[in-house]
């Protein structure tokens, strides 16, 4: 009989509170939720569509949308994912055919998990 192990990925993300913080010093608590909610959401789509592109071989637009994702990402304080998605970029050009699925797979599960700690940030007071 064959054994069969199932792998589970965990991936800590860090968020740097500091960056979060300043925004909303910046713009207030009403347009920081309003930027910070337009922001989250263009990270969700983004990750959708780097998967979609990955599936159609379009590499430009794999390299260009990880760009963008790693913009919003420092811009939010996710470190974690603003790395990820720069080695996404690397990947893409290089369009190594094990590396770049493995590297938008941690994409994957790295933007999740950032999302999820900004909701729950969000749920406290900054």
């Amino acid at each position: 009989m064959t054994d069969i192990t199932s792998l589970t990925y965990t991936e800590d993300v860090q968020l740097d509170r500091d960056q979060l913080h300043a925004l909303y010093v910046r713009f207030g608590p009403v347009q920081a939720d309003r930027n910070l909610n337009q922001s989250l959401e263009d990270l969700a789509i983004w990750l959708a569509r780097l998967q979609k592109a990955r599936k159609s071989g379009r590499y430009d637009e794999i390299r260009q949308g990880a760009g963008d994702l790693k913009r919003i990402a420092q811009r939010l304080g996710m470190t974690t994912l603003a790395r990820v998605a720069r080695d996404v970029a690397e990947q893409s050009v290089r369009q190594d055919p094990a590396a770049l699925p493995a590297t938008l797979a941690r994409l994957g599960r790295v933007g999740e998990h950032s999302l999820i700690a900004v909701w729950d940030l969000q749920d406290m007071s900054l």
